[in-house]
């Protein structure tokens, strides 16, 4: 495998101010400005939800990657997350991200294992680690005999 990858994709306005973000093969999804800027629209997808979802995406898949290769059986994985953009030195910057995931484990031992990959995946999450944003986890992990 390379060491070098190409995400491409592809934004077509398409009224008011909004728009379709696109790549080849993949779905087509509504983008807009956010509802709290002028002329902004509720209920679509902005570039602040896209952010702070692409961290908490890449905390979840870092986590099955390591999950998988540890062979940890955990029955669910799910997440929120809350990203804050706010004026810092007169700029607005999306300037934290939150993520509260919760694992669901079948026993106390794999509850140990579960903390410890969530906790490696914080430090190993390409995204986040790309970021200038200061992103960080509150986990929780449930065991469900």
């Amino acid at each position: 495998m390379s060491d070098t990858h190409t995400y491409t994709t592809a934004v077509e306005w398409t009224k008011e101010k909004r728009g379709a973000l696109s790549s080849a093969g993949m779905p087509t999804i509504e983008i807009a400005t956010p509802a709290n800027f002028p002329g902004g629209h509720e209920h679509i997808w902005s570039p602040e939800h896209l952010y702070t979802a692409a961290a908490e995406i890449c905390l979840m898949t870092t986590f099955l990657s390591f999950a998988e290769r540890a062979k940890l059986a955990f029955l669910s994985y799910k997440s929120q997350a809350d990203g804050v953009l706010e004026k810092v030195d007169k700029s607005l910057l999306m300037s934290r991200i939150h993520i509260k995931p919760t694992i669901t484990v079948s026993s106390e031992e794999d509850k140990a294992e579960a903390l410890k990959l969530i906790e490696r995946s914080e430090r190993y999450c390409l995204i986040s680690n790309s970021m200038k944003t200061e992103v960080t986890i509150e986990p929780t992990v449930v065991v469900k005999e």
